[in-house]
Order: structure tokens, then C-alpha cells, then sequence
């Protein structure tokens, strides 16, 4: 998919079997955002932050190949996408928003580890790429 710039971006993830942090991250095309801790964070509740222009961009492109055509994308157990499942894995989910409408992705990381490798990586590590590494704290 290519990159749909001035969509506001919104990252949550889900509790895991363990102490996989829970929080949600909303970045905007303005360079504002916006960080809730929620659990096994170093930071719980609402802070505030900015980001560059080229966070922005890059955080968009590592997002970009799996925004979905239209609508939502759900891979999850149970769901087509996610043959053999892994348990007790977090799940996060992407929402795009702006004037392409609304598209969003829930993803399991225990769907099809193998075969989902490069997605999981992706969707894992897009939060590297904004300032908010000291909010999220230590990740198993």
C-alpha cells in the first residue's frame, strides 16, 4: 500500500501472558502526540509528545504495507490469516484516519509466526521509531 500522508495514526497494544506493556500511541500530521500508559509501563497515563517530520514519515512508511484496502483487518485466532496460533502473545492494533476514511488492523503476534515474520517485525517495532522509548520503559 502506498503512503497516505496526513492521516492521524493510533497503536495499541494488548496485555499478554506476562508483563508485556499495554498502551495506546497516537501520532498526528501536525508532529503532536499523545502517549497512555495503561499497564507494565515506565510511564502510566497521558503525556504528551512531539515528533518530527521524518518521524512522522518513517513511522507512516513502516505502518504503510499493512494498511488494509478499505475497512478492517482482523488476524486472529479463529480468523482467516491465522492458521496455526502461538498463545499467550499480545495482540496491537493500527487505525489509520483522515480523508482516505477510516482503516484499521488487529494483529495477533502468535498468528503464523513464520510465515507473518516480516509483519510482526514491522508492526513490533514502529514504536522505535518515535520519541517514546522512556514512556514504554523495558518490553520482554
Amino acid at each position: 500500500m502506498p503512503i497516505v500522508r496526513g492521516e492521524m495514526l493510533r497503536y495499541t497494544t494488548s496485555p499478554c501472558f506476562g508483563a508485556c506493556p499495554v498502551y495506546t500511541v497516537t501520532v498526528r500530521p501536525d508532529g503532536t502526540g499523545t502517549f497512555e500508559g495503561q499497564r507494565h509501563t515506565a510511564v502510566t497515563g497521558v503525556r504528551d509528545f512531539r515528533v518530527t517530520p521524518a518521524q512522522y514519515e518513517a513511522f507512516l512508511a513502516r505502518l504503510a504495507p499493512y494498511r488494509p484496502r478499505s475497512g478492517t483487518v482482523r488476524i486472529a485466532p479463529g480468523e482467516p490469516g491465522c492458521g496455526q496460533a502461538a498463545t499467550d502473545l499480545p495482540s496491537v492494533e493500527v487505525q489509520w484516519d483522515g480523508k482516505a476514511g477510516h482503516r484499521a488492523l488487529s494483529y495477533y503476534f502468535g498468528c503464523d509466526r513464520e510465515r507473518n515474520q516480516r509483519m510482526a517485525d514491522a508492526l513490533g517495532s514502529a514504536p522505535d521509531l518515535l520519541p517514546i522509548a522512556s514512556l514504554i520503559g523495558a518490553r520482554p
